[in-house]
């Protein structure tokens, strides 16, 4: 009995270890939920969007991890740190060290690139300082580095026998007298030094012309190079390269011809020596590398004549130099005023009528100021130059620069400078970011910028080869560099990120792209034993590449991790040993645990889910496409990026899908290119477009309007209702209900950032924070309002039974039965609901809502306005964070919209969305250097036959499969 007991509870302890048990859950909207996660498995939680998926994974599972693993730290300590809230679940076992891999992006420094944060760049820089060969930035010629031995047997082969002079240069092309030079000189025993050529006698008070450049060398000794004076020509080199710090002459005295010797790298034509190379000399984040002009960014601020004066056929005291304004009594006008009459120049006639040098007077306070770029200023923090003022007008431009790079300028005031910039690639180093001594350093031919514009997958190709081009002596030097270089090449390959290069900078980076680099990080560090929570990996991802993604992680899982993904991807879900999912609807509606086991056991289940997996549920493909109203936008030569001479239509009216593999130019093309010159023409905005020939067709639209995926607020007071603009209307609404108007209380009454109708004690932020020291911080209902956020006498207005803190309380659902009989307010909450977030609340916090979220908020609130039919609408994977029966709602959505006239653009990768379009631009045929051309545009059914395109070959696999599951269960019905 004893033993079976006993066997019994090695049993259950075992079985707990091969499990993460989650007891209790109940953070957000799940509801108590308990769940069993296998560990050392590749697990997705799937559901739909606000079912409680990132609650199960980020808010209770890592929460806790990360909360375990801050308890390790001393009390001390966690005062620093700070402490974190433990998640609302009674109990979680099993659950190893934690690691959350999410979709947020990387660093926003201009300095981060994709090569810093990958460290490959580090490595990079390792093995040029060890490896590289130096040129001559002068003559192309390999540098040679001489020890004091080589110099010597180079003087006795060279000059046998002959007269020579060995010299240390001291002076090199400066000015000045030099009379304590020559002191120290005399004091140390020389008896002779060259000036400027000519030999002449250390005499007692020698000095030259100070205001001359001149050149200076110590005469060292004098001899014949013969056998028996090796020791003193050995004695005399030592010296000299010591006086000469690593440089030293040897005057031919019969013919006065100079040769040039450095134990430095040093260019025998034309002298020029290097400095060892270290580490450092490669970085743009170091002074030892980065070029002096652009400060190692690449790029620097120049100031663009055509901000400063944009209509020449205005005068200035219209307002013609739009930095000064027009005539007004503010000191800089009236300087500028007495300056143009000191100097004669009318600024009561058009600017065109004025003659250049009266112009570059007000403009540089000179009549030749020479090139506009004398006005580049370096792209840097806040340069560290302080100019000079003395109070007159200084012109135009200096004032500009002045104010831009003075410390003491405010960032309001540089980003006010700022509109009359553009950025332009820095001149000096033509955006390699690196000085010129660094860029003659080689390696196979190639200096480490030009490395760094190679795409991953060209890079991975190029090291490959590279051993059969080193020395033996260099392989050994480079053996393990070159391991962990091909080694993180590698694992970024095979996270489908083939088409980035080193130099690209974070902040272009995608929140897939940013996730799929830190992924591939995580592989290299080859940690074992931990669980890793990721968020949407597949974000950005064409199909083609899926199954790269797929791979990585399951090499994750294969040596010892638990992997947790969220995902909706359907390849990613099939290829999951264990899928959960959430649901069965979203919001308060959600929060449980309505299937889970192996794909194929979820697959035979009753759930939208298994339903979308197993076929049975489709979104359907439309039987006619629309052939648009017959106008077009037509772009020309877009050459921006990767992009190779595009010529491409885009018909209005229509639905249109940009597709192609990740890095083909998608983004290019619409995003920097085609938006900007839309958003020029309905708005007269600024933004600068990537390189183009010509654009047609502007006229046929009056709006455009682009839905991201950023915040709709940065602070818990912003959310939907405010965002969208029905909270105006609500106010209003409460305002005039007759109790409201006994009163006298206005709609600014209702509103929470108000002093007069919210909570005085939280001000109308519902909750307050009790600081906890050793704890974490604490927030509770705040003890006056009980988190209502008003105060009693505004929450006594009720409107059918409900105070204005029980409407922000509702979801998007239960408002739209409850203002039903408002139309006004109705139409703009169910706009909410149709793009499916009918499970918000009205008053949730922005900061709360996910990317996708966000961005049907935007679309919400852009639906609710009045269109002319002729709006172009731009949206940039409009799928992420949407489950399959999300995404029909939000194509029913798009639909509509292209069915009053307007038109609709959106770059995706999702079958789903793909199939519904009436016009495919489809871009490759590969990433990076390898896409950019046009491969197709026209109709998905026309795309199928595309050969060489991946979106063809996949959409016509989906489209077969559409058919073939419509005709079983067509089939299946008649049974």
């Amino acid at each position: 009995m004893g033993t079976s007991m006993k066997h019994q509870k090695n049993h259950n302890s075992s079985a707990l270890l091969e499990f993460i048990e989650i007891m209790g859950a109940r953070e957000h909207n799940l509801k108590n939920i308990d769940v069993s996660i296998p560990k050392n498995k590749l697990v997705v939680i799937t559901g739909l969007s606000g079912s409680g998926k990132s609650s199960l994974a980020f808010d209770t599972i890592y929460n806790e991890g990360q909360r375990r693993y801050m308890e390790s730290f001393s009390a001390y300590a966690r005062q620093f740190i700070g402490d974190m809230e433990r998640p609302d679940v009674d109990k979680i076992t099993g659950l190893s060290p934690v690691i959350s891999i999410e979709q947020k992006t990387t660093n926003k420094n201009p300095r981060s690139t994709v090569g810093t944060i990958t460290e490959v760049y580090d490595f990079l820089r390792l093995l040029y300082a060890r490896v590289a060969e130096a040129y001559s930035y002068e003559t192309g010629k390999k540098m040679v580095k001489f020890s004091e031995k080589e110099i010597i047997d180079h003087i006795y082969a060279s000059f046998p026998n002959q007269k020579i002079s060995i010299l240390a240069p001291l002076v090199r092309g400066r000015k000045g007298h030099y009379r304590e030079l020559f002191e120290e000189i005399r004091k140390k025993g020389f008896l002779k030094v060259r000036i400027d050529g000519e030999i002449k006698d250390v005499t007692a008070k020698l000095q030259v012309d100070r205001y001359k450049v001149h050149d200076i060398e110590v005469v060292v000794d004098r001899m014949a190079v013969t056998t028996d004076m090796r020791l003193r020509i050995v004695q005399s080199v030592e010296t000299a390269l010591k006086l000469g710090k690593d440089l030293m002459f040897i005057l031919l005295n019969d013919t006065n011809k100079i040769v040039q010797y450095s134990s430095k790298l040093m260019c025998v034509d034309t002298g020029i020596s290097y400095e060892e190379p270290s580490p450092n000399a490669f970085s743009f984040n170091s002074p030892y590398g980065a070029c002096t002009t652009c400060k190692g960014l690449g790029s620097i601020y120049s100031v663009s004549l055509t901000q400063i004066i944009p209509d020449k056929s205005i005068s200035i005291k219209e307002g013609g130099i739009v930095p000064l304004g027009a005539e007004r009594n503010a000191q800089l006008y009236q300087q500028m005023a007495a300056f143009a009459k000191k100097n004669k120049i009318n600024i009561n006639v058009p600017i065109n009528q004025l003659k250049e040098e009266q112009i570059n007077l007000l403009l540089f306070a000179t009549e030749n100021p020479g090139d506009i770029d004398n006005a580049l200023i370096a792209n840097s923090d806040a340069s560290e130059t302080n100019y000079l003022y003395d109070g007159t007008f200084e012109g135009v431009i200096p004032m500009l620069k002045r104010w831009f790079t003075a410390s003491g300028s405010t960032e309001t005031t540089r980003e006010w400078v700022e509109q009359f910039m553009e950025l332009k690639t820095c001149p000096t180093c033509n955006g390699a970011r690196l000085k010129k001594e660094s860029l003659w350093f080689k390696i196979n031919n190639k200096n480490i910028a030009e490395l760094g514009e190679f795409s991953l997958e060209d890079l991975a190709n190029w090291f490959k080869h590279l051993p059969a081009h080193l020395t033996a002596k260099q392989q050994i030097i480079a053996k393990d560099v070159l391991k962990e270089i091909n080694d993180r090449l590698g694992f970024l390959n095979d996270v489908g990120l083939t088409y980035l290069h080193l130099n690209r900078s974070s902040r272009t980076l995608s929140g897939g792209e940013s996730q799929r680099i830190r992924l591939a990080t995580q592989i290299g560090s080859q940690l074992q034993g931990i669980t890793y929570i990721l968020d949407e990996p597949s974000i950005g991802l064409h199909q083609r590449d899926n199954h790269r993604l797929i791979q990585a992680l399951q090499n994750l899982r294969d040596i010892g991790n638990t992997v947790i993904v969220v995902e909706h991807d359907k390849d990613i879900m099939l290829a999951a040993d264990y899928l959960i999912d959430i649901g069965p609807k979203a919001g308060k509606m959600g929060g449980q645990v309505v299937a889970a086991g192996t794909p194929s056991e979820v697959m035979k289940m009753h759930t939208p889910t298994a339903g979308y997996l197993n076929g049975s549920i489709q979104i359907p493909v439309p039987t006619q496409r629309r052939k648009g109203n017959g106008n077009f936008i037509e772009i020309k030569g877009a050459s921006g990026n990767n992009l190779k001479n595009v010529h491409v239509k885009f018909p209005l009216g229509t639905l249109i899908l940009v597709t192609g593999v990740s890095g083909s130019g998608k983004s290019t093309l619409i995003n920097e290119t085609l938006y900007p010159l839309l958003a020029a023409h309905a708005y007269d905005s600024r933004t600068k477009p990537m390189p183009f020939k010509s654009i047609t067709g502007l006229e046929n639209i009056d709006k455009v309007i682009e839905i991201d995926q950023s915040p709709i607020g940065r602070t818990p007071r912003s959310n939907p209702a405010t965002y969208c603009g029905f909270f105006t209307d609500i106010r209003t609404l409460f305002a005039s209900v007759p109790e409201a108007k006994i009163r006298g209380y206005n709609a600014g009454r209702f509103s929470f950032n108000v002093k007069t109708g919210r909570c005085d004690v939280c001000e109308g932020g519902g909750m307050r924070v009790i600081e906890m020291n050793f704890l974490p911080d604490v927030y509770v209902p705040c003890e006056k309002c009980n988190g209502k956020r008003y105060n009693r006498e505004t929450l006594e207005i009720r409107y059918k039974g409900k105070s204005i803190s029980d409407v922000l309380d509702m979801s998007v659902d239960e408002a739209c039965d409850f203002f039903q009989p408002v139309p006004w307010i109705h139409r703009k909450i169910k706009i909410l609901q149709e793009v499916g977030l009918g499970y918000i609340t009205l008053g949730q916090s922005a900061v709360t809502l996910s990317g996708g979220e966000a961005q049907r908020v935007k679309l919400a609130t852009e639906l609710g306005k009045k269109d002319t039919g002729k709006t172009f609408y731009i949206l940039d994977e409009p799928t992420t964070g949407l489950h399959f029966q999300d995404i029909m709602m939000l194509m029913e959505v798009v639909q509509k919209l292209v069915n009053r006239g307007n038109t609709v653009l959106i770059i995706e990768h999702n079958l789903d969305v793909i199939k519904q379009a009436d016009y495919i631009i489809d871009l490759g045929p590969e990433g990076g250097s390898g896409g950019g051309k046009l491969l197709f545009a026209g109709t998905p059914e026309e795309l199928c036959k595309v050969k060489e395109s991946y979106t063809a070959l996949y959409l016509k696999k989906e489209l077969e499969e559409n058919k073939a599951t419509q005709k079983t269960l067509k089939t299946n019905k008649k049974i």
